[in-house]
């Protein structure tokens, strides 16, 4: 294949993941922005009432109370600042706070599924709780990974849970990438540990390990992912390499205090938001990225494997705001 066609190949793969970002977020957009509409309507001038109707439609679309408050104090000091700001104007300072509360969030390392330099095998920790899409992302992951080049191995550690090692199996024959599991009731860590030094064995590229979706109470989850990290550590010091917290964006507010646990309980270098395509909630990614400063680095956006992708600012942005009104 020539450069010509690579590229092509590429630009081709691009607008079909625009296109998946625009399906997937019109819910949120439809639902916000007809809020916006309405409040704007017959109006000349960004007065009081529209900004109470923004703050609304904000807080509807689960961008929550105190990001809400940050952006509608800005604008507010735009508005005092410029007496003639009018409400044609309202969309593009919006976008403009928008992006900026995105920006403030640290922007993830890499714009493909590739790995750094001197990282092999690249272990990835995946956490989250039950019902999010936790199994549902590690196999996309997986599914990526290896279309870009990289040989994969899954670890099935949440041993909790006999149903989270079967859909692990059947991921891992969808995608054609190699399993450690072990049976239910087994030690996590253990898991954790034949599966680093499996990859080291094979020579893996990537190793990308489950865990149990549990939320007993704090300290518990943090002995038992504490307890997976070291032994991890013993096979390659630097690992994890990445800790990724999947939340369940439908869920709005509730994802917000999954955050909160996790947070608390380990240190999450990422996040995955899943599910954005079935939900008007598509501003908790505001929240979470102004909240919590971890990178928000990969959006589910549809059931395909290729729907899981890689969170691009300007583009979410750019669906939120330009996508074009369903007939």
């Amino acid at each position: 294949m020539g450069l010509f066609d690579k590229l092509f190949k590429r630009n081709k793969e691009q607008q079909e993941q625009k296109e998946a970002l625009d399906e997937g977020l019109k819910k949120t957009k439809e639902g916000f922005f007809s809020k916006i509409t309405k409040a704007i309507a017959g109006k000349d001038t960004v007065d009081e009432e529209v900004l109470d109707q923004l703050e609304e439609a904000l807080v509807s679309a689960d961008v929550g109370i105190d990001t809400t408050i940050a952006i509608i104090k800005n604008i507010e000091d735009r508005v005092a600042k410029d007496k003639y700001l009018g409400t044609s104007q309202l969309n593009r300072i919006l976008q403009e706070e928008i992006m900026a509360i995105l920006t403030e969030s640290p922007s993830s390392e890499f714009e493909r599924f590739d790995i750094p330099a001197g990282k092999k095998p690249y272990v990835v920790l995946v956490v989250g709780v039950n019902g999010v899409g936790k199994t549902t992302t590690i196999g996309k992951l997986a599914h990526n990974y290896k279309k870009n080049g990289k040989s994969v191995l899954l670890g099935a550690a949440d041993t909790f849970r006999a149903a989270a090692v079967d859909q692990l199996t059947i991921w891992s024959d969808r995608v054609g990438v190699p399993i450690v599991k072990k049976d239910m009731g087994s030690d996590p860590s253990s898991v954790a540990y034949d599966a680093v030094e499996s990859a080291i064995a094979r020579n893996s590229d990537v190793v990308i390990i489950d865990t149990a979706g549990r939320l007993h109470n704090k300290s518990h989850l943090m002995e038992e992912l504490s307890k997976i990290r070291r032994v991890i550590a013993k096979k390659i010091p630097d690992a994890p390499h990445e800790v990724i917290l999947v939340l369940d964006g439908s869920t709005g507010q509730n994802a917000l205090e999954q955050a909160k646990h996790f947070t608390a309980a380990t240190d999450v270098t990422a996040l995955a938001i899943t599910k954005l395509d079935g939900t008007a909630k598509g501003g908790v990614v505001l929240a979470i990225a102004n909240q919590f400063k971890i990178p928000v680095k990969y959006i589910g956006v549809g059931e395909r494997m290729e729907d899981l992708q890689i969170f691009n600012k300007a583009e979410f942005v750019d669906s939120l705001f330009n996508l074009e009104e369903a007939n």
